[in-house]
C-alpha cells in the first residue's frame, strides 16, 4: 500500500514551495523506500526554483539527504530495512563505457526512472509529481533506486551524513578526484558556503600549502578559516584576482569556484598561475557563457568542470563518513541551522541573503 507523506512541493517557478501530504508508492523492483532523516538546503535545487534549470513542474526538489530504510522492492540485495543511507543524484548503470573505466559521475544511461507506464512514485492532490534529480528529498518520506542510496554505519549522525550527500562530496572530490591536487599546492577557493568549506577540507586534506578562501562576508572568512584557509580575501572590499596574485606572487596552481557564477568563474581562470587548473564546482545557470582570453591558454592554463567531485559515491561517501567519525573532518560547524520543513522558504532566503553555510531540513522520525 501507498504511503502518506508531507513534502515541499515547486508547483511554479518564482514562488513559495507549498507544503502538501503526498502519496508514496510501494517499492517496485530494485527500489528503496527511505524515512527520511535530514535534507540539506542547497542551491542545486534553487536553480530549477527560480528557472535557471529546467525542470517539468509540479516537481519535490531535493537531493542532499540521508535517513532510514523502511522498506525494499523485489531484488533488492544491497540494503535492508533498518540500514541507515545516503541518497545520491550521480547514479550510474554499472555497465557503460564511463561506469566501466571508473568515472560513472558521467554515466551516458543513468536514469533511476519508473517505466512510463507504471504508476508514478508519487502522486498529490492534482496527480502525478515528479522527483528532482530521482531523488526528492524534501519530504518525510523517499522512494529512489537502489543505485541511488549508499549504506553506512549507523554511529553517523543522519544530518552530517547528509551535507556529505552533496556539499561535502562535491567540495572535497572537486580537489581530490576531478583536479587531484598534489602534496604542497597553492589554491584558491572562491564561495565560502557549505560546497566552498568542503572544498577546503579537500585542499587540507591533499595537503596544499596555501589556501585562500575568497568570499563577499567577513564572517564566513572566518568560517574558513577555522576549516583551514591559510588566507582569506574579501571580495566586497579588494579585487580577489589581483590579492590572488600579489599573495602567490603571480597566482595559483588550483582555483576553485564554488558559487555557480559567471564572473566569478572567469575570476578563477584569471587568478591562475601559468600552467595552473582552474575548476567549476558549482553549478552555472544553464545556457550561460563564460569568457576566458585565450592568449591565456597558450600559458598551459586549464579551465574544467567538475561533476559532483568526479565521485564513485559508494567508495567515496563512506570514506568521508570515516573521515568525520574520526575527528578530521569538521562537519559539525558546517551546520549553521536546523530547522523544520515549514520552514523551508525561509531557509532558501537565508541561504540567499549569505547568512548561512548551511541549513538542514530536520524531519521527525
Amino acid at each position: 500500500m501507498s504511503k502518506t507523506a508531507r513534502a515541499a512541493v515547486l508547483r511554479e517557478i518564482d514562488a513559495p514551495l507549498t507544503i502538501e501530504e503526498i502519496e508514496i508508492d510501494d517499492p517496485g523492483p530494485g527500489e528503496v523506500r527511505i524515512a527520511t532523516a535530514a535534507a540539506g538546503v542547497c542551491h542545486s535545487d534553487y536553480h530549477f526554483m527560480n528557472g535557471h534549470y529546467g525542470c517539468e513542474l509540479p516537481v519535490v526538489p531535493g537531493h542532499e539527504s540521508a535517513g532510514v530504510v523502511e522498506a525494499v522492492g523485489l531484488g533488492v540485495d544491497y540494503v535492508e530495512p533498518g540500514d541507515h543511507v545516503i541518497t545520491c543524484m550521480s547514479v550510474a548503470c554499472g555497465a557503460c563505457k564511463f561506469c566501466i573505466t571508473g568515472r560513472p559521475v558521467l554515466c551516458s544511461t543513468p536514469s533511476a526512472q519508473r517505466p512510463s507506464t507504471s504508476a508514478p512514485r508519487l502522486t498529490g492532490a492534482s496527480g502525478p509529481l515528479g522527483q528532482l534529480y530521482n531523488l526528492a528529498s524534501y519530504a518525510d518520506s523517499m522512494l529512489v533506486s537502489e543505485r541511488a542510496v549508499v549504506k553506512i554505519r549507523d554511529d553517523m549522525p543522519l544530518d552530517r551524513a547528509a551535507l556529505i550527500g552533496c556539499a561535502v562530496m562535491t567540495g572535497f572530490g572537486s580537489v581530490v578526484n576531478t583536479a587531484d591536487v598534489p602534496l604542497g599546492a597553492t589554491t584558491a577557493v572562491v564561495g565560502c558556503g557549505g560546497v566552498g568549506l568542503s572544498t577546503i577540507l579537500g585542499a587540507v586534506a591533499a595537503g596544499a600549502s596555501q589556501i585562500i578562501a575568497i568570499d563577499v562576508q567577513a564572517d564566513k572568512l572566518e568560517v574558513a578559516k577555522r576549516f583551514g584557509a591559510t588566507h582569506v580575501v574579501n571580495a566586497a572590499e579588494v579585487d580577489p584576482v589581483q590579492a590572488v596574485l600579489e599573495l602567490t606572487d603571480g597566482g595559483v596552481e588550483y582555483s576553485f569556484e564554488a558559487l555557480g557564477r559567471k564572473r566569478t568563474s572567469e575570476q578563477c581562470f584569471e587568478m591562475l598561475a601559468n600552467g595552473g587548473f582552474a575548476t567549476i564546482v558549482g553549478m552555472v545557470p544553464e545556457h550561460q557563457d563564460l569568457e576566458i582570453n585565450a592568449s591565456q591558454l597558450l600559458m598551459e592554463k586549464t579551465l574544467q568542470g567538475s561533476n559532483m567531485g568526479s565521485n564513485r559515491f559508494r567508495l567515496d561517501m563512506p570514506d568521508l563518513v570515516d573521515r568525520y567519525m574520526a575527528g578530521v573532518l569538521p562537519l559539525d560547524d558546517m551546520i549553521t541551522a536546523r530547522v523544520g520543513l515549514d520552514d523551508i522558504n525561509d531557509a532558501f532566503s537565508n541561504m540567499l541573503n549569505g547568512t548561512v553555510s548551511r541549513s538542514v531540513i530536520i524531519f521527525d522520525q
